[in-house]
């Protein structure tokens, strides 16, 4: 195993997961053996990667954005950055219209199957629109009230108040640059050393990732629906996976074309990060590993990544929003309605503004979804008719979250002359630890 890349590692340990579950399946006590026994170190594991996530983003983003040393910088990245990650997302939208339209899967739903699965998961819905109703029921500056924290510890203590962490980090730096160098010196050496320090407790972690993801797909197989309510649905969950490929294919174009780097050299570079987005199903808890695989194998300077990946795993929702677009139109042709160009074109802007509310966790796209649906007059009651598959689907949106964010830092980092050769370092999958010098498969 050790002789394996990080990616191949993940892989083997994602399908002896689903292998070993389905073997247990047939027994009348392996279900609850996976949930008492296996399902707990896979929860193990996303806790880890969740426990350093907030100090991640504080570290890396204070000590890059006061390593600028010049706000102009700042506001020169802050400003690129946000309009890539809006312009994919608009795209990301963009194609899960056409493919839905093209596609039509909501009109070959039966009635009898489109009330089985609404009785099924009718409890689940209810819960997903009362979240939304809530957010639904504020006012229209709320979300730029819940930006500014009142208290960081407070912040901090929750993954989902990832913005405020990073107001605060931004805000911190700012501070360090604007004060003498010589007084913010040894605030920056204790950010610089506690950064290094949580990136070392990362490759840690990753050292058990084939076994976090066994743990994950085989509790996942085990808690499937029946495989009657997959059938009645694989018409709309093949629309979202072609959607989510093409969006990947407009990230690899986009990266070859500003960055003149290879798709190989994008793909091999990512792929691990990938694999653990889907089996995480959380852009913030693969955020650590994102960052290292885009900085030490990618040759993104510190700089960028430490401020556009955790932007980016917080408001580009990319695969996020393609899905809410393909499920609005899916539910609406199940309930026989045609949506006009109008209410498609209100569907992506309402996609595109919810993906930046839409927090970094599993499910987090279900309750956005709901405003969505509002938006363009879709009964939100419909919410039911996708439950069945939403899992597996949100495991690959996530997949492509994660890619997004990658590839607008790579273009980012490109634009500001702040992207260099790879600097693998140690404990990594293609790291030579004897002769301490990168493979040749890193350098391709």
């Amino acid at each position: 195993m050790k002789k394996l890349a990080l990616h191949w590692q993940i892989l083997l340990g994602m399908a002896a997961g689903v292998i070993f579950a389905l073997i247990l399946t047939n027994f009348s006590w392996g279900a609850d053996f996976v949930s008492d026994w296996i399902k707990p170190f896979g929860n193990i594991f996303i806790n880890a990667l969740k426990l350093i996530a907030v100090p991640l983003i504080l570290a890396s983003l204070i000590k890059g954005i006061s390593d600028l040393k010049d706000i102009s910088k700042l506001s020169k990245m802050g400003t690129r950055t946000i309009a890539t990650y809006i312009i994919t997302t608009v795209i990301a939208v963009t194609i899960g219209l056409v493919m839905v339209n093209v596609i039509a899967p909501g009109k070959t739903i039966s009635d009898e199957t489109r009330t089985d699965l609404i009785t099924s998961y009718e409890g689940d819905a209810s819960v997903r629109i009362s979240d939304a109703q809530k957010q639904k029921d504020a006012g229209p500056l709320q979300a730029l009230e819940d930006l500014v924290p009142s208290n960081i510890f407070g912040a901090a203590s929750d993954n989902g108040n990832m913005l405020q962490v990073i107001f605060f980090a931004i805000f911190f730096g700012i501070g360090l640059i604007l004060i003498p160098e010589k007084t913010a010196k040894p605030v920056k050496d204790f950010f610089d050393g506690f950064n290094e320090v949580i990136l070392k407790m990362i490759d840690l972690i990753m050292l058990t990732a084939p076994y976090g993801v066994f743990a994950l797909l085989a509790a996942l197989v085990v808690e499937s629906p029946s495989t009657d309510l997959f059938a009645a649905l694989a018409l709309y969950a093949l629309t979202v996976l072609i959607g989510l490929a093409l969006m990947i294919g407009v990230y690899i174009l986009l990266v070859w074309i500003f960055t003149k780097n290879k798709p190989s050299f994008f793909i091999n570079g990512i792929a691990p990060a990938q694999l653990l987005a889907f089996s995480t199903s959380s852009s913030a808890a693969t955020l650590p590993v994102t960052m290292e695989r885009v900085e030490e194998h990618m040759g993104v300077h510190k700089e960028v990544t430490s401020f556009v990946l955790p932007i980016g795993a917080t408001i580009n929702m990319d695969g996020t929003s393609l899905y809410q677009a393909v499920a609005a139109v899916f539910i609406a042709q199940a309930f026989g309605m045609d949506l006009s160009i109008g209410a498609q074109l209100g569907i992506i802007a309402t996609a595109t503004l919810a993906s930046i509310g839409s927090a970094a966790v599993p499910g987090a796209g279900m309750v956005m979804l709901v405003i969505v649906l509002a938006q363009a007059g879709i009964p939100e009651a419909g919410l039911a008719l996708i439950f069945a598959v939403d899992r597996p689907l949100d495991m690959c949106r996530t997949t492509v979250n994660v890619t997004g964010d990658a590839a607008v830092s790579l273009m980012v980092a490109k634009s500001v002359d702040m992207m260099g050769p790879p600097n693998v370092k140690e404990w990594n999958d293609n790291y030579n630890t004897e002769t301490k010098t990168v493979s040749e498969t890193e350098k391709v």
